[in-house]
């Protein structure tokens, strides 16, 4: 950085030692304050909703037309006498795919993860931007919010899936949940998408120009790479859904037919013509497929990089890891019509779709088999972060297998629709980046909170129940998707053939609550140990990165001095000379702020 940098760095401190309580901790622009907004707004507050959505519908699938109590509590008149209404239902859904993709697991996790780390790993003072930093995180509250006032309209939520396909989500008299539900689906979108644009750009900014002196590219912890990546998709995806989004809201409330083309309701026939469904779910899949890697890469790298300091190892092939970043997303955008199989596409579409689709899973094995091989004679330090580590490698490939069947177009005819693809992608994103969220969450605490640690045997207990609970629920998922049974139906009574799967649900059910209960634990173990958790040490996983090397008690501009330089690349662990004897003598590790020793050579594969 430069003298006036240094300089501008000196200056600030001066002017914030007058600091609000609204200053601080609601229109703060320090990245590191932002960063918690994001997690205790998107993961603690929206997460739990989400989470508790699905318990709901969970239980409405095991125990189908049963009267619980806690329908009544919590749906109201949609429940009368305890009995779940068939329309809340596909409502409940809709809120929990779309709370959960875009409020937990885009911004929840780039949020959360990007805000804090990019600045603190490259060596920056802050963000490029604070105030469209702050900014950013504000419109993305406000379209929370809306999100949660929709579960309130009189004819309840959007219920149309995740997916809002048209002509559910475009005519508002096709059903309750295409009123104004769906309107405030759409209008929570937008701002969500504008949000989520600002910061992607902020992120995107910071990375290229703001790193300190000896960083260069292929010196950066792979979490920045996976972040600056997943910035980029965002950048070039989400606009194609704003585009989809404004269209629809053309065709709700303007009377235009971009969606819509002769349709009948009650024999009576609207004046709709010309339009194309198709049309839009060619608009939300070039989002929506770029949209599970923006949620998958950030958990990557939050991955790689814990894994690596707790075995002790550099990364096993860090250029390569680099390499299947940027052709994972590339591929990401020309695989979108894997989702659109069945849909009416000309055969040889479907095979080119095929094609590519099947060429994302390279980059993806080369990330599964430099994880196994960093594992490989490491001096594994098995804490709940790594746990986490380890668990969502074992996910990803598992979740990641059913993905080849489901990408070939002619095996996908049979299970497309089904559970099967609802087992396939909850694994490969959702518990496979949750996994990634946890495991950042445990390692990064201390970071966020002053040197604080999290309990350890309270992580241990989430880890192993939410480990065994998520395949409970999603192993036994994939069987029933293979019987045919489908996505999306209140009760599947009307099918005699579905009968004998009723104890699979009641199953997957039993799990998906114990699950949840293990959620209570990290919630719990979150809020205590912000307050009455251990102080560690400053590098207490004994990292290289540089943000160990930034003072516990978060100060404006990150580090007190001058900004620290880099003279080596982030995973020099177990290093030795030739004959044996460590770097640092008695330290297995080296921070990249170490000049590089005579007769030293640098490791950079």
């Amino acid at each position: 950085m430069s003298a006036t940098g240094h300089e501008h760095g000196h200056e600030d401190h001066g002017h914030h030692h007058k600091e609000t309580f609204i200053t601080k901790y609601i229109f703060s622009q320090d990245h590191k304050m932002i960063a918690k907004q994001y997690l205790i707004t998107g993961v603690l507050i929206m997460g739990f909703i989400g989470i508790a959505m699905s318990l709901l519908f969970r239980m409405q699938l095991a125990w189908p037309g049963e009267s619980f109590s806690v329908f009544e509590g919590l749906l109201g008149k949609w429940a009368p006498d305890g009995v779940m209404d068939a329309d809340i239902y596909l409502g409940l859904v809709t809120m929990h795919g779309t709370i959960m993709v875009f409020f937990v697991l885009t911004a929840g996790l780039s949020g959360t993860f990007s805000n804090l780390l990019i600045p603190l790993q490259i060596g920056a003072r802050d963000m490029a931007s604070g105030f469209l930093n702050m900014l950013s995180f504000w419109m993305f509250f406000l379209s929370a919010v809306i999100m949660v006032i929709s579960l309130f309209v009189e004819a309840g939520p959007a219920a149309a899936g995740w997916t809002i396909y048209p002509p559910l989500s475009a005519l508002p008299m096709a059903q309750a949940g295409s009123g104004a539900g769906m309107t405030l689906w759409l209008v929570s979108m937008a701002i969500f998408i504008a949000s989520s644009l600002l910061g992607s750009l902020n992120y995107i900014v910071t990375v290229l120009n703001l790193r300190t002196k000896g960083m260069s590219m292929t010196r950066l912890p792979l979490t920045i790479w996976a972040f600056f990546v997943t910035a980029v998709i965002g950048v070039i995806s989400f606009p194609v859904l704003l585009s989809a989004a404004l269209l629809l809201i053309m065709d709700r409330s303007f009377g235009t037919s971009f969606f819509l083309s002769d349709i009948f309701i009650q024999g009576e026939v609207l004046h709709y013509q010309g339009g194309s469904p198709v049309l839009f779910e060619h608009l939300f899949w070039f989002l929506g497929h770029p949209e599970v890697y923006i949620v998958i890469l950030p958990a990557m790298g939050l991955v790689s990089e814990v894994m690596a300091v707790n075995a002790r190892k550099p990364i096993f092939g860090y250029r390569a890891m680099i390499a299947s970043i940027l052709a994972i997303a590339f591929l990401s955008t020309i695989v979108w019509g894997h989702h659109m199989f069945i849909s009416g596409m000309n055969p040889f579409l479907g095979s080119v779709f095929t094609f590519t689709t099947l060429l994302i899973a390279i980059p993806s094995a080369v990330k599964a088999f430099n994880w196994i091989t960093t594992l490989w004679k490491g001096n594994l330090q098995l804490n709940p972060g790594m746990l986490f580590s380890i668990g969502m490698v074992s996910t990803f490939i598992t979740g990641g297998l059913t993905g080849i069947i489901l990408g070939d177009s002619a095996l996908d005819i049979n299970v497309h629709d089904t559970y099967f693809v609802v087992a396939h992608f909850h694994l490969v994103m959702g518990i496979s980046a949750l996994y990634g969220l946890f495991a950042g969450v445990y390692h990064w605490f201390p970071k966020l909170f002053q040197g604080r640690m999290m309990n350890k045997n309270l992580g241990y207990v989430h880890f192993w129940i939410t480990a065994i609970g998520s395949y409970g629920i999603f192993f036994p998922m994939h069987f029933v998707g293979m019987a045919g049974v489908p996505r999306r139906y209140y009760e599947n009574t009307a099918f005699p053939m579905f009968d004998e799967l009723t104890n699979v649900q009641v199953l997957m059910t039993v799990f998906a609550i114990i699950t949840a209960g293990a959620q209570l634990v990290f919630a719990f173990n979150f809020v205590y140990s912000i307050y009455y958790g251990k102080r560690g040490s400053l590098n207490p996983w004994k990292a290289t990165t540089l943000e160990w090397t930034a003072p516990q008690e978060h100060i404006h501009g990150n580090w007190p001095g001058a900004i620290p330089h880099v003279h080596r690349w982030a995973y020099d662990y177990s290093k030795t000379y030739e004959n044996g004897e460590y770097i640092i003598a008695g330290q297995d590790f080296v921070p990249q702020t170490i000049p590089l020793q005579d007769n030293e050579e640098e490791l950079n594969h």
